[in-house]
């Protein structure tokens, strides 16, 4: 089933391109439709819970484990969600937030905070990726309206500008230093519910965390992480970017531009 929504670009203000730039993360009300939501929230939950191994019970768990059930690049395992991870309307969007001429696929990935689940501590997304520049978003699309009892994105608003922390995994440590670090900063802590078609765009450096899911129901979001178009892979620094390199960047080169098979062009200007 086609949405035509998907493939019609949406053109953002200078005052929303400003305010990205300034904070490095925006929240963009009414996206998509609700019509389209309900019918991605469906499909894809159908694939994770169709993919999803994770057969321990969550009191067992550790606290990244506690956080969400994550699947990789569930475009590649059902056409309809392909259709929205290459989606014109939101790679449009991460196209001007970062003011590059087009962005390419880095992957996509289902979180899923079970009904019950903790929290998901503060964290920079880039440190887990061998990518050259900053010129990285993730677009956070809930597939249900999410409140705050749901454990909705949270950011510190123009954290990206700050580099303690940037060689911490998401863990408990990562969450407690960080809360310390940006308590004493002047970055604004943003915690706000998501409507339905509401969707956030973070970059890779800025700092941001989730509540813990407090509700009986499964907090659903779809997440795609953009990067530049000529974007260039870097040596890793540590195992997680070694990970990703294998995992994301199959057959790329240090130095080359990350132009594999599951890296795509989404978008150009």
């Amino acid at each position: 089933m086609a949405f035509e929504v998907l493939n019609q670009p949406l053109v953002l203000t200078n005052e929303q391109i400003k305010f990205y730039e300034s904070n490095r993360f925006i929240k963009l009300k009414e996206v998509l439709n609700a019509e389209t939501i309900h019918y991605f929230n469906a499909v894809i939950s159908k694939k994770v819970d169709e993919l999803n191994e994770v057969d321990i019970p969550l009191d067992q768990r550790n606290t990244y484990g506690k956080a969400f059930l994550q699947l990789f690049n569930l475009w590649r395992e059902d056409p309809e969600i392909q259709s929205l991870v290459f989606s014109k309307r939101l790679a449009s969007i991460a196209a001007q937030l970062m003011q590059v001429n087009g962005v390419r696929l880095y992957h996509d990935q289902a979180l899923y905070k079970e009904a019950g689940g903790g929290i998901t501590p503060w964290h920079a997304d880039q440190y887990y990726w061998p990518l050259a520049t900053d010129k990285t978003i993730t677009a956070w699309l809930p597939l249900q309206k999410t409140p705050l009892e749901m454990g909705p994105l949270e950011f510190s608003a123009g954290s990206h500008q700050i580099v303690e922390g940037r060689d911490l995994a998401i863990s408990d440590d990562s969450e407690s230093l960080m809360q310390e670090r940006l308590r004493v900063t002047d970055f604004s802590h943003v915690i706000e519910p998501f409507d339905i078609g509401e969707v956030s765009f973070h970059s890779g450096w800025v700092f941001h965390r989730a509540g813990a899911n407090s509700t009986n129901e499964i907090r659903r979001v779809m997440t795609v992480i953009y990067m530049d178009k000529d974007m260039r892979l870097k040596a890793p620094e540590n195992d997680g970017q070694r990970n990703d390199w294998e995992t994301w960047c199959p057959g790329v080169e240090i130095g080359e531009i990350i132009n594999s098979p599951i890296n795509p062009i989404l978008y150009e200007v």
